[in-house]
């Protein structure tokens, strides 16, 4: 196994840590007819689908 010979400084470690960057999850159109753009894995707030079915109650 690689064991590193030296400490790696605290600038360096930071350095390389900001390269790790979430990216935003694209928005999905929704499969209602409005076609409302949503987040994925997440239920549509003006229809209340997820996956094609009914999953919150709307008024």
């Amino acid at each position: 196994m690689a064991v590193p010979k030296r400490k790696m400084s605290r600038s360096n470690t930071r350095h390389r840590r900001a390269q790790w960057k979430a990216t935003v999850p694209a928005p999905t159109p929704c499969p209602c007819p409005r076609r409302e753009m949503v987040v994925p894995h997440r239920a549509c707030a003006h229809c209340g689908l997820y996956k094609g079915r009914q999953v919150v109650e709307q008024q």
